[in-house]
């Protein structure tokens, strides 16, 4: 709910529900999810999330605002996860079917980490990062940055001397999208998508994709933001 350039973005309206339910009712059709967890923090103003979460019978755990990697790997652990999926709530267009390429080629390539965004070819707001909770619990020890500890996973990509990776693409680039949501002109963008689509989200991007080509003057609704980086260095951006 802190989100410093959309304040409350994760329970705006889209077509009628919370962004955050859009992003849970979608990772629910994941063939291999078992079970979706809500993430929040221990601070009053993510009370909110909490109540959501209730109201979608959705379990949810409170950790850290600060050190969120320890707030995933004590979540994995509340819930006897072996593997995390880590999709972020700015995703309202997350696609279930790309989630689950990215845990099959976890799987298949016995990989400590996966994702796919390294390289970046899917608009932005599809990201689908999968990790062992073990990897992450080893991440943990070894991390001595700031930006390792707030942003979860860059010690996993970054060292691949000692973690394991593997990653999807797709056939074509349409990575110029943006379909996050960070700002007011990104919640316009995928509003219009959801509407074009008679706020079902039962769509995947493809249909989305089709939308926005269909009418070029809607990616230009946020075209000008400028994505925040975890650092400028990082491999993931």
């Amino acid at each position: 709910m802190g989100s410093t350039r959309l304040p409350g973005k994760v329970l705006m309206d889209l077509g009628g529900l919370p962004a955050l339910s859009r992003v849970i009712r979608r990772l629910q059709r994941a063939s291999f999810v078992n079970e979706v967890v809500v993430a929040t923090t221990v601070s009053a103003k993510d009370d909110d999330i909490v109540n959501a979460c209730n109201d979608l019978e959705v379990r949810c755990f409170r950790g850290s605002e600060q050190d969120v990697r320890d707030h995933y790997l004590k979540a994995a652990e509340k819930f006897q996860a072996d593997a995390i999926v880590r999709i972020t709530s700015d995703c309202p267009l997350i696609d279930p079917e790309l989630v689950d390429d990215v845990i099959r080629v976890f799987i298949d390539q016995h990989a400590d980490y996966a994702c796919n965004v390294i390289p970046r070819t899917y608009p932005r707001g599809l990201d689908a990062e999968v990790f062992s909770t073990s990897a992450l619990a080893k991440a943990s020890e070894i991390a001595d940055q700031p930006y390792q500890r707030e942003h979860v996973t860059p010690l996993l990509y970054e060292r691949r001397d000692l973690f394991r990776m593997a990653s999807t693409q797709g056939e074509k680039d349409f990575s110029q999208h943006r379909w996050t949501l960070d700002t007011p002109e990104d919640l316009l963008l995928i509003r219009e998508i959801y509407s074009a689509l008679e706020n079902r989200d039962d769509f995947g991007w493809r249909e989305a994709l089709e939308v926005v080509e269909r009418s070029p003057e809607l990616a230009g609704l946020n075209a000008h933001v400028r994505q925040k980086l975890i650092r400028e260095s990082a491999v993931l951006s």
